[in-house]
């Protein structure tokens, strides 16, 4: 008998919403849910290590990446591409495991049209004076950076309409409760 592939999962929302924390939090949690991890030309931040957070490569890399197919989907983002490389997810998948893809909202759509079946979530935070001070929180981002990053956040909030699933993160461990219940729903209907 063949092995029931996992369910897959998009998760967005603006930068500094919690989302990164949040999917951590569930891959603690829960042993069967892998993070496909993303690539980036973004420079690593404080202690992140290639690999582990994302997988850090040029600009040149990153577009041999696209001629070559490499991604699932991706997209440019305050200057910089962010993508989801297909090999890792490929053999999670034969292996049945809930795969998260932690993914910009530009890229949720590109997503839903290669696996229509994924659950598309996002997690917004309780207000655009939390989400600053969350991204200056941080203490990572130049005064530009959090400047662009609120216009970004600004114009994808509305956009949380197309989601199948809005999850405010008020608290990280409510958050994570919500979020995990929608899997544990979804996993009872397959």
């Amino acid at each position: 008998m063949k092995k029931a592939e996992g369910l897959l999962l998009v998760i967005s929302g603006p930068a500094g919403a919690g989302k990164g924390t949040v999917v951590q939090a569930l891959k603690a949690e829960d042993d069967n849910i892998r993070v496909s991890r993303s690539a980036t030309t973004r420079p690593p931040r404080g202690q992140e290590q290639n690999g582990v957070e994302y997988y850090f490569l040029t600009k040149e890399e990153f577009e041999k990446g696209i001629r070559e197919g490499g991604f699932y989907e991706y997209a440019r983002y305050v200057d910089n591409y962010y993508g989801t490389p297909k090999k890792p997810v490929e053999a999670w998948r034969r292996e049945g495991r809930d795969i998260i893809f932690e993914i910009e909202v530009q890229g949720c759509e590109k997503m839903k049209k290669i696996f229509p079946e994924c659950i598309t979530i996002f997690i917004q935070p309780p207000s655009m004076q939390v989400l600053e001070e969350r991204l200056r929180g941080r203490g990572t981002e130049t005064e530009e950076k959090i400047q662009a990053r609120m216009k970004r956040a600004a114009e994808e909030l509305p956009l949380a309409s197309l989601y199948d699933y809005v999850v405010v993160n008020d608290t990280r461990e409510q958050c994570c409760r919500d979020v995990l219940q929608i899997i544990r729903d979804h996993r009872t209907r397959a």
